[in-house]
């Protein structure tokens, strides 16, 4: 399928976003590991969506196509993903509230809008999401996400360290996502990222994710190292309209390592055929 490329002023930010298909509008936001970006990180799955709504998966600031701003004058914090998002959705949504998926730090700042802006979210996917404050307790964890040297062979290691065991990881999966990472300005955003992040946290308080009232679909890959099952539960017990769905065998990138299950289930949600809509 080919995808329709646009670009829009956000916040003051140059952001790139893929359209395709008609209907409803769902927006898909990708992970913040090294090399993501919305074609790689959904285009196997937009095609499905695009058969029933108009799908819109968008790059973050600093990643893919959109702009990558100075740190000096630009703030990488949680807080701006937030609101940059918002004012995304209420550009693509006209106003009216859509569903959103969001994955790792995708799924935190589309829980961001859910908690901050709930009038502009009608249903919620977290997949691997970021947001609550359980992490792996192994501190070779952390490391691995940290390792990456922005050479190939640390992007083939650290898709390895993403990916579930059954994964079959592509020279152009790597390929493509280490490119991504050698733009200019690439990595001074990412290391920006991870410094805000100390002072700017990822996670929201407890209260504030049991404040969410829009029906939510929590999806995790048994086999993730990252967002690991303890925080798909967590976000179970917190969120009062939410379901769950686990796959086996699957790690932290479900939309990519089993497309076909992912959008038929998430589907499954959004369209209410099996969620008593």
């Amino acid at each position: 399928m080919n995808f329709v490329q646009a670009f829009v002023q956000i916040e003051g930010v140059r952001t790139h976003y893929l359209t395709a298909g008609h209907g409803p509008t769902l927006l898909l936001i990708h992970g913040g590991g090294s090399g993501a970006d919305a074609r790689g990180n959904w285009k196997a799955v937009m095609p499905t969506y695009a058969k029933h709504f108009r799908v819109v998966a968008v790059d973050m600031p600093g990643f893919g196509e959109s702009a990558r701003p100075d740190p000096a004058t630009f703030d990488y914090g949680q807080t701006m993903r937030n609101r940059h998002m918002a004012a995304f959705v209420e550009h693509i949504g006209g106003g009216k509230p859509i569903d959103i998926i969001g994955n790792s730090m995708g799924g935190a700042t589309a829980l961001g809008v859910a908690i901050e802006r709930p009038e502009l979210v009608s249903k919620l996917v977290l997949m691997g999401s970021a947001g609550l404050d359980i992490s792996n307790p192994d501190p070779a964890a952390k490391k691995a996400l940290g390792s990456y040297d922005y050479t190939v062979e640390g992007m083939r290691k650290l898709v390895g360290y993403l990916a579930g065991s059954k994964f079959e990881i592509t020279d152009e999966m790597v390929t493509y996502r280490h490119a991504l990472t050698m733009r200019p300005g690439s990595r001074e955003a990412m290391q920006a990222i991870h410094q805000r992040l100390k002072e700017d946290k990822m996670t929201y308080a407890r209260e504030l994710i049991a404040s969410v009232q829009a029906p939510t679909l929590v999806v995790g890959g048994k086999e993730d190292q990252v967002a690991v099952l303890s925080r798909t539960y967590g976000y179970l017990d917190l969120i009062p309209n939410s379901w769950g769905f686990v796959l086996p065998h699957v790690g932290h990138w479900v939309m990519i390592e089993a497309p076909e299950a992912f959008a038929a289930i998430t589907l499954a949600f959004l369209t209410g055929s099996a969620f008593g809509d």
